[in-house]
């Protein structure tokens, strides 16, 4: 098989494209989790029970039609691509491949900090464990990495294995937070100093390990292989000519994909059919597949209109923040703080999900401008220059 060097891939549309990818998944993250960060998970259905925003139910549609599921995929899949290519590069200069897991130990270590010191709901150390098994996995064949994805990323039942897993290594979610309440935790969250904020974050984290591992793990690993297959198909090398050529099956898939999506949101839901202990998980899994490949859909329609000359001024716009991807996730968290978080400006709860959209998109914009101001002086994001030291054990010049 042909080996997918990257030093002829120069021309700029590639790697612009690729930084637009991120900046748009950037945008997308931040929509769904300011939604968390103003509700925790414990508290959200109170919370919108008590206090539905005028147009909350309209938005928490529109929510679930574009937003939910969308864009932690695309991440996912650009993280996967970010190894393969490395590891090309690894495999290029006859580097030892022992580079990587030192890389992604480092990276598991920022977002446990980010944990501890901004949010509890980072994702990074997820990245950080599961880009060891892409590093690993890598060898394979293409075909195989590709069917192992299409596994990963299908199978109904990783809900039943855990009811059976947890039990036996005595973890059980609830008793983390047994002695917090909704008013508890809207006091904490809201009122409350940074350590008792600090406290709650870490019982929290433990409680919510069931969605970190069940739901959002499989689908960050099936995607990592998937751009690391992209890479090791060669596609990467003619990006454009494969987009331009997959123009009717993306079509086709985002046409059937959103069929499905509409019925299990408006129609199944009414039959009996849909609450079976059997059938149930299998609905939720192929709704997770559809917003899995939705996400894809977002990827190529990006880089149809980039390719196509269409919007590029706009789509330019994500590039500075997807240059420096890491820095803006870590910041979104230090955003929310400042907003919700009782050293901050306790808006915890205070926000319908329009004010959250709204306050969401202010704030990247804000962050396009930040982002390119500071690229005008610096070649890095802060987090992504101290990644890259510390990777290399060796301090690089951060200014242009």
């Amino acid at each position: 098989m042909k080996s997918p060097s990257l030093r002829p891939v120069t021309p700029n549309n590639r790697i612009e494209i690729l930084d637009i990818w991120r900046g748009f998944a950037v945008f997308g993250i931040f929509v769904v989790n300011i939604e968390i960060m103003n509700a925790v998970f414990m508290n959200q259905d109170i919370f919108y029970e008590q206090s539905p925003g005028r147009f909350d139910a309209l938005i928490q549609r529109g929510l679930q039609l574009f937003f939910y599921t969308k864009f932690f995929p695309i991440f996912s899949f650009l993280f996967g691509m970010g190894i393969a290519m490395q590891l090309e590069k690894l495999k290029m200069q006859k580097t030892n491949p022992i580079f990587m897991l030192k890389r992604m130990l480092i990276l598991f270590v920022i977002g446990m900090l980010h944990i501890l010191v901004l949010w509890g709901g980072d994702v990074i150390h997820l990245y950080a464990i599961l880009g060891i098994f892409i590093c690993l996995l890598y060898q394979l064949n293409t075909k195989y990495l590709l069917l192992f994805a299409i596994f990963i990323l299908a199978f109904p039942f990783y809900d039943v294995i855990a009811e059976y897993f947890f039990p036996f290594i005595n973890y059980s979610p609830d008793k983390y937070l047994e002695g917090y309440n909704f008013e508890k935790v809207t006091q904490i969250l809201r009122n409350g100093n940074y350590t008792e904020a600090l406290n709650f974050r870490v019982l929290e984290y433990f409680a919510n390990l069931t969605v970190l591992l069940v739901f959002l793990a499989p689908i960050a690993f099936s995607m990592m292989l998937l751009g690391a297959a992209f890479v090791r198909s060669c596609k990467l090398l003619g990006l454009k000519d494969f987009i331009l050529k997959s123009k009717n099956a993306f079509i086709w898939l985002v046409i059937l994909t959103n069929v499905y999506r509409l019925i299990f949101l408006f129609i199944l839901p009414n039959f009996d059919i849909y609450k079976d202990d059997f059938f149930n998980p299998i609905w939720l899994k192929l709704m997770v597949i559809c917003d899995t490949l939705f996400g894809l859909f977002y990827m190529w329609f990006i880089a149809w209109l980039w390719f196509t000359g269409k919007l590029t001024v706009f789509l330019k716009r994500f590039q500075p923040v997807g240059k420096t991807a890491l820095s803006n996730y870590i910041l979104q968290s230090l955003i929310g703080v400042i907003i919700f978080s009782g050293i901050g400006f306790s808006m915890y709860q205070k926000m319908s999900l329009l004010e959250c959209f709204i306050t969401a998109t202010v704030c990247f914009i804000l962050q396009i401008m930040l982002s390119k101001l500071w690229l005008k002086y610096f070649k890095f994001g802060p987090l992504e220059w101290c990644w890259r030291c510390l990777s290399y054990g060796r301090l690089f010049s951060i200014k242009r």
